[in-house]
């Protein structure tokens, strides 16, 4: 029974990754400070004898007993708000958590995947984006602690595949949605849906016209798992190449959730992209992967998700 380790295991995607590891068989450790992260989205396996659930902050150097046959690093803050109010935690994980994780990767003998990020490349001059383009950052602007945060990750995790020959991957995870997202994420589903559901004013940011690209995270965890699985040691795009302006986004909102909410409008943040769209040939042709879900179904899905979410706070 391989045995795993998820750093950032009890946030949005590393919950949902515990979930499938756990349904493959596998026994799973989730390693979380619960600065963004919640207990409640792995709630229903606290109990089991399959799972063992550790707070700790990795930015400390940490130790799990026994076997460990596979380390996934998902801890960081993720979203436009946390930046804003956790800049030099953001940093650190990306730095010292990364090394705590493949240190014990390292020690243990342990396969590392490390999630990285679409903000790698920044407010892309290319679109779509292929893993080979080095990106368009802003290292001091208000994003940069995310964005040089994970690029750095990513370098630290190279060097330890070449250095240490510890056995590698990264993932580059374009925008993805589903139930387990925080209310006040600062992102634009769950920004739109909280809106939407409460009658309040969409807020769209600049013209519009910005871009972006949703995958359900069923579809994202089936693709890490591959990619797991694989032999790739460079970094693979992992997202939906289905493309929307914000604008258009809105509308599907409004319309799947029957809101008759308005849209308001503010000035676009600063270093915001204004596309972001994967292209996952790779994925595609060595993974075998691409997106099943529409984003009508897995809208609806997340929408459901909200709703319980509110009625069960107004209780």
């Amino acid at each position: 029974m391989p045995r795993a380790v998820i750093t950032g295991g009890a946030g949005f995607i590393g919950s949902h990754l515990a979930d499938r590891l756990i349904a493959e068989g596998w026994q799973v450790v989730v390693v979380d400070s619960l600065i963004t992260g919640r207990r409640e989205n792995i709630q229903h396996l606290l109990t089991r004898d399959d799972f063992e659930f550790v707070h700790h902050d990795v930015c400390q150097p940490f130790e799990i007993e026994g076997q460990v046959d596979y380390v996934f690093h998902l801890a960081s803050t993720a979203s436009p708000v946390d930046f804003v109010n956790h800049p030099l935690e953001t940093l650190r994980v990306g730095s010292y958590g990364t090394e705590n994780a493949l240190d014990l990767a390292l020690r243990k003998g342990a396969k590392f995947l490390f999630s990285s990020t679409s903000e790698v490349y920044g407010d892309p001059l290319v679109s779509p984006q292929k893993e080979s383009y080095w990106g368009n950052v802003n290292p001091i602007g208000p994003r940069g602690v995310y964005d040089e945060a994970k690029r750095f990750a990513e370098a630290m995790t190279m060097a330890y595949h070449r250095y240490h020959g510890v056995d590698t991957r990264i993932v580059r995870i374009f925008n993805t949605y589903g139930p387990r997202m925080r209310l006040n994420d600062g992102r634009v589903v769950p920004n739109f849906i909280y809106q939407a559901l409460s009658g309040k004013p969409l807020t769209v940011y600049g013209d519009g016209k910005q871009t972006r690209s949703f995958c359900y995270v069923s579809d994202l965890v089936e693709g890490i798992y591959r990619l797991l699985l694989s032999s790739i040691t460079e970094p693979v795009n992992l997202g939906n190449p289905e493309e929307y302006t914000i604008n258009e986004f809105a509308k599907i909102i409004l319309h799947l959730t029957g809101s008759k909410s308005g849209i308001i409008r503010k000035p676009l943040p600063v270093d915001d992209p204004k596309r972001r769209c994967p292209d996952i040939m790779i994925a595609k042709q060595k993974l075998r992967w691409s997106p099943k879900i529409s984003i009508s179904d897995g809208l609806k899905k997340t929408i459901s998700y909200f709703q319980n979410h509110l009625a069960q706070n107004t209780k």
